[in-house]
């Protein structure tokens, strides 16, 4: 993979991200949580899972330490949300700012939350990243749509694609 690629895929995650968040904003709290058995239980879990892994990611990308993942069972806005989407997203663009292709067959080793030691390379660990969000993402559409009859397209051609 290469990181022009994987880039692009980031943007595009923040992008659907954005989409999803944004069609949120107007939900009341029992909305927000409404049960579903899927994914993290009710769409603010799942919004705060998806900011979780995408910030845990980036740090075990760097080989620092990972904060412990938050509380999933918080109340926390969809503003609230989107404020720490856009911190980690800052701290993502300053790291890909440093790294080159070459950087991402390196193995990076980390330890997650538990202790657990783990090695792999740059390049696998941001595809997992990407991925992630992606599994995640679409349970959000899921919940989204079934919580407030909101469709929300997230396609990536919806975003690649220019009207003509």
């Amino acid at each position: 993979m290469e990181l022009k690629t994987l880039s692009e895929f980031l943007k595009y995650s923040e992008w659907a991200n954005g989409e999803l968040l944004r069609a949120s904003r107007s939900l009341s709290d029992a909305q927000l949580d409404q049960p579903f058995d899927m994914g993290r239980g009710c769409l603010r879990r799942t919004f705060i899972h998806i900011h979780a892994g995408e910030h845990v990611w980036l740090q075990r990308w760097q080989a620092r330490t990972e904060t412990p993942w938050p509380n999933e069972k918080e109340k926390d806005s969809v503003e609230v949300i989107s404020t720490q989407f856009a911190g980690t997203y800052a701290e993502r663009a300053t790291f890909l700012s440093n790294i080159q292709s070459g950087d991402l067959g390196k193995l990076v080793t980390y330890r997650d939350s538990k202790g657990s030691l783990f090695k792999a390379t740059l390049g696998e660990m941001m595809m997992q990243g990407i991925l992630h969000s992606t599994h995640h993402r679409a349970q959000a559409v899921n919940m989204l749509r079934r919580a407030a009859d909101t469709l929300v397209e997230l396609d990536y051609m919806m975003w690649v694609r220019k009207p003509v």
